[in-house]
């Protein structure tokens, strides 16, 4: 069962979150048949996501990552809600690309050059877009440069996933660990030393540490109080109803063409590949609907 932990550290002058996905992204594999480094690439940013997601605060609020860079697998989108849900795609899931030399599937080289975007629509007129250059696309380097630059919240973010050799998920997890305003510059320079030791993500997962054990790894020596843990996962929220919606809103004259072209229509969700069919006698009931 996924699951993530939030945690404060240090007199509250130290916030931590820490999840396991390895659940999630098996989910997001199966649901897009992702190779190797698509389902690392994906999963780093859906690990990402969740914890994310839950940093905000309404019962509503929706938050978007996308990275969109050069590289071959062209880009990637995440959404997830203060509930935990969360689902993704990549636009060139089947993208194969060598390991680095120091074995590691290669996501930087996948992702490329570009720019990560943070979309949250949190109910107001216009939602709040943050962005920045991705700095190596390893995902994790890029949202610790996020959060300094356009949230002005010093971060940590480590994301890993490990995979089988038959190329299921092995594991998948990842911490975000901030800084309050007004933290002392020691503990600050203790915190930066001790982060600057730590193994990576995949490897305390692989040696079964838990989330909570993964904050105690970072943080126990401040003072570590686990506040809550709750259940996150792999969610996809399309209906037939939503896609009506979506075709109403392309405009009278696409629906009458495709009344026109006498065959049914096939609409494929992007986050989870589920196909709706829609026959020409719905699609003529649709353009009554457009027109009201």
């Amino acid at each position: 069962m996924d699951y993530l932990v939030r945690a404060t550290a240090a007199d509250a002058q130290i916030r931590g979150f820490a999840v396991t996905t390895r659940e999630t992204v098996e989910t997001a594999r199966v649901f897009h048949n992702t190779s190797p480094v698509a389902t690392a690439a994906l999963g780093r940013l859906l690990t990402a996501g969740t914890m994310m997601g839950v940093m905000m605060k309404g019962e509503k609020d929706v938050l978007t990552l996308q990275v969109r860079g050069d590289g071959p697998i062209g880009g990637l989108t995440v959404t997830a809600d203060s509930r935990g849900h969360v689902k993704g795609y990549a636009v060139h899931p089947e993208v194969i690309l060598h390991a680095r030399a120091d074995g590691k599937l290669d996501v930087g080289g996948a992702v490329g050059n570009g720019v990560l975007s943070v979309i949250k629509d949190l109910g107001m007129k216009e939602p709040y877009v943050g962005q920045c250059e991705l700095q190596t696309g390893e995902i994790g380097d890029d949202l610790t440069y996020y959060f300094a630059t356009s949230e002005q919240v010093p971060s940590s973010v480590g994301l890993g996933v490990l995979m089988n050799r038959d190329n299921t998920v092995r594991q998948a997890g990842g911490f975000v660990i901030q800084l309050m305003p007004f933290t002392p510059d020691e503990v600050i320079d203790r915190l930066e030393q001790k982060l600057s030791q730590v193994k990576s993500v995949t490897s305390m997962l692989d040696a079964g540490m838990t989330p909570e054990q993964i904050l105690e790894e970072l943080l126990g020596e401040f003072g570590l109080e686990i506040n809550e843990r709750e259940q996150v996962g792999y969610h996809c929220d399309c209906s037939k109803g939503r896609v009506e919606k979506a075709l109403i809103s392309i405009g009278k004259k696409e629906l009458q063409d495709m009344i026109h072209d006498g065959k049914p229509i096939e609409v494929n969700c992007h986050f989870c590949n589920k196909n709706y069919t829609f026959e020409v006698d719905e699609l003529k009931e649709l353009l009554v609907r457009a027109s009201h």
